[in-house]
């Protein structure tokens, strides 16, 4: 699975770091627009993630549904080569992330199902970590494609259909789930950890602070960054996020979750307070740097936190519910942030993101218990 989403991934970065710039250069579209982009598409995907992932509990599959999440996303993609309109690269971006809704609680549970609870903090985050890589693959090949095309962002969205065959290679032929460590969800009633569902408040709390990371890369193009080192910032930017993602994860294994999600966030409403008084290129490239450690501390973190709160029989439902949360919001994350960026400047936007990832890890201290112990 690790390698199936390196393969994803580096198809999905070719992409994703460009979209920016093709919109507001191509398309000329401004900020509001590509918050509304990002934020619905990324709500459309959670809501289809309770689903699929109860499904998957259901009937005991976890593969099938993942399978078909990523071929959808992956024949999704390559048609914004030819779009010429926003509305045009809005439903494909839709159709992508319908993939990601469809694929992520089922591939989350399947990985928790073959997972001792003792390491599964270091199994999230070694997934995370090749997930990563694909992402730094992918924006270095945008960029050599941009150097000997240059300015042809359409060329590099029509090649990025290559990486998603190597993907769908390796789910077909090499990943095998276990459906004995599955227990029947239909003899159980789906019932979750009330601390479950305090974890989840917290985790919305952030993501209203959470907004897309394109206006990131738009913070970079306003302060001076060539469209050119903008795929290999956005590259650098996933070096560390590999590379730190499986020590986070195993950090969290003998250390605890809470503590590393609490220092995770905490580094995060940090480094937004950063991008917020930024004036120059290089902040930005040590501010993306370091923004990179704070997934290593949270995301895989995040997924293993979901899997000690809930027995196998829930697996894909609470993972679906995980989800939802994160996408739901992002959706008001975006646009907010995509508002206020456009109506007050950078400075009062990340300001904002900071301050509500700050009152999230106070929520975590006062409403999730210093020990949890796990259901499966």
């Amino acid at each position: 699975m690790g390698f199936v989403s390196l393969f994803n991934d580096a198809a999905s970065e070719m992409i994703y770091p460009l979209i920016p710039a093709f919109l507001t250069g191509v398309l000329g579209v401004g900020a509001v627009a590509l918050g509304a982009l990002e934020g619905f598409a990324e709500a459309l995907a959670s809501i289809l993630k309770v689903f699929s992932g109860r499904w998957s509990d259901k009937f005991r599959k976890r593969k099938a549904p993942t399978l078909l999440g990523y071929a959808i996303s992956g024949f999704a993609r390559p048609f914004m080569a030819v779009t010429a309109a926003f509305y045009q690269i809005f439903s494909l971006r839709l159709l992508d992330r319908v993939g990601k809704g469809i694929r992520s609680a089922p591939r989350d549970a399947l990985i928790a199902d073959i997972t001792p609870p003792e390491i599964r903090g270091r199994a999230y985050g070694f997934t995370r970590a090749l997930d990563h890589l694909g992402a730094v693959i992918g924006p270095l090949l945008a960029a050599g494609i941009l150097l000997a095309a240059p300015g042809n962002l359409r060329l590099v969205f029509g090649l990025a259909a290559i990486p998603v065959l190597g993907a769908l290679f390796v789910l077909i032929f090499f990943v095998h789930e276990k459906t004995a460590e599955i227990k029947s969800s239909s003899e159980a009633k789906v019932k979750l950890n009330p601390i479950y569902w305090k974890y989840l408040a917290c985790v919305f709390v952030f993501g209203l602070g959470n907004s897309s990371d394109a206006f990131l890369l738009l913070r970079a193009q306003d302060l001076g960054l060539s469209l050119a080192a903008i795929p290999i910032l956005w590259s650098a930017f996933h070096v560390v996020k590999s590379v730190t993602s499986t020590p986070g994860g195993k950090l969290s294994d003998s250390w605890g979750r809470r503590k590393v999600l609490l220092l995770g966030w905490g580094w995060y409403g940090l480094v937004y307070l950063g991008f917020a008084f930024a004036h120059a290129p290089l902040h930005i490239w040590g501010l993306f740097l370091l923004y990179g450690l704070y997934f290593g501390l949270a995301e895989g973190v995040e997924r293993a936190f979901v899997a000690d709160l809930v027995g196998s029989e829930n697996r894909g439902y609470a993972f679906g519910w995980f989800h939802l949360t994160v996408g739901i919001a992002a959706l008001p994350a975006s646009l907010i942030f995509g508002a206020i960026y456009q109506a007050f400047g950078a400075q009062a936007a990340f300001i904002m993101g900071a301050v509500l990832a700050m009152i999230a890890a106070g929520m975590m201290v006062i409403f999730v218990g210093r020990t949890v112990q796990s259901a499966a």
